[in-house]
């Protein structure tokens, strides 16, 4: 392969080979269906060429947005990345990462997101491990039973009930961090039917206080598996009812299947402790631009302080160099310093701290944070204080 690719955004010309090279790294079926048109609402295609032209290396920025702590913050969150294997270490990815955070920044992007097939080489492009979304197996019949409650409804939803659902959704999760608003033009293009084979809603005076959606499967032996996709409530009561008809599947599908969201109204009613992992996606998180990542998040109304530090960052130069942080009345600023710093943070490190993954001293142990004479890491705890990350969508 020449020592030189040229990325730039896929045209519709180039979708069916990007397409052909998405079927190569990731197994898909031969039988495609037409590709959709480029450019895509909500999206951006990159494509990295050779000097003969051929398409050698492709990535997606989804134009997604991110809820940390009561606001929604512009993400470039990384799908589909491939590269054909005659060029493959040949830092092909890395050009492609490099100009999809370039055109991220110059879309308004403040951070990024990605679930990695192989951590090595986004971690040598500044993301790190932050989070792990989580599927787990429990025995249908160890949830427990209980009295219906006489004040709330349960019924089947319908697709003029998935409003109601969507704003239930971001009742649970505006306030937690790191999980999709799923607002944007890449849900907005996406099937208004029922997600899955059903929706349950629990409501009470008329009003949407849970939902359940799921996935009924096949068979109704001992193998068969309800998914359960969604499980979401805003009271105990509503939680309670929703964990009750959840149990009622037991006689023909002896496994549940389900993301827990920690903490949640839902999740406390689960038998959890007896929960097997189905499956575990890490999921990855980086700065694209870090001024607008810590202004346009929300932050703990009680942290209150200020840290200087150097920040390292090989992939998006416009990071690099020397921040003061400041914390005050739920609310973030960095803005540039003068000087040396005594704190000197890879981006790597400033991923785990900004998605409450890790405190400073860890930080610095991991080697991704630096402290010159006696300054104290804890100082860059301030950058952490939001919480750690949760997630429920997989993409």
């Amino acid at each position: 392969m020449p020592a030189t690719v040229h990325v730039r955004e896929l045209t519709t010309d180039d979708l069916d080979a990007a397409g052909e090279l998405g079927r190569f790294a990731f197994g898909s079926d031969p039988q495609r269906p037409p590709p959709a048109p480029a450019p895509a609402p909500g999206l951006t295609r990159y494509g990295a060429f050779d000097d003969a032209g051929r398409l050698v290396g492709k990535a997606v920025d989804l134009h997604h947005d991110q809820w940390w702590s009561g606001r929604a913050v512009a993400a470039a969150d990384v799908a589909g990345v491939a590269v054909a294997p005659e060029a493959r270490g040949r830092g092909v990815a890395r050009a492609l990462l490099t100009a999809l955070l370039s055109g991220a920044r110059d879309r308004g992007a403040a951070i990024s997101a990605l679930y990695p097939t192989v951590a090595a080489p986004y971690r040598a492009c500044g993301w790190e491990s932050a989070g792990v979304l989580r599927t787990v197996d429990l025995a249908t019949a160890a949830l427990p039973r209980h009295r219906p409650a006489s004040h709330l409804t349960v019924r089947a939803g319908t697709p003029a009930d998935l409003p109601a659902v969507a704003a239930l959704y971001e009742r649970v999760t505006r306030h937690r961090n790191g999980m999709l608003t799923r607002r944007g033009e890449l849900f907005d293009a996406g099937d208004p039917g029922l997600p899955g084979d059903g929706v349950t809603l629990v409501e009470a005076d008329g009003e949407l206080v849970g939902y359940a959606t799921w996935q009924r499967g096949l068979g109704y032996g001992a193998d068969s598996v309800l998914t359960v996709d969604e499980a979401l409530a805003v009271s105990a009561d509503a939680a309670r009812e929703l964990v009750g008809v959840l149990g009622s599947w037991a006689s023909v599908a002896p496994t549940l299947r389900l993301c827990p969201l920690d903490g949640d109204a839902v999740s406390v009613q689960l038998p959890l402790e007896s929960a097997r992992d189905h499956e575990r996606d890490v999921w990855m998180h980086r700065p694209v631009d870090v001024v607008r990542a810590v202004s346009a998040r929300g932050w703990p109304a009680h942290a209150r302080g200020a840290v200087v530090f150097h920040l390292t960052d090989p992939l998006a130069g416009w990071n690099t160099g020397t921040w003061r942080l400041t914390v005050a009345d739920g609310a973030a600023e960095l803005t540039r310093a003068d000087g040396e710093a005594e704190l000197r943070l890879d981006v790597r490190g400033f991923a785990l701290l900004y998605a409450g993954a890790a405190r400073a001293r860890s930080v610095a142990q991991a080697g991704l944070l630096e402290c010159a004479g006696d300054a104290d890491p804890a100082a860059l705890d301030l950058l952490g204080v939001g919480g750690p990350a949760q997630l429920l969508d997989y993409f």
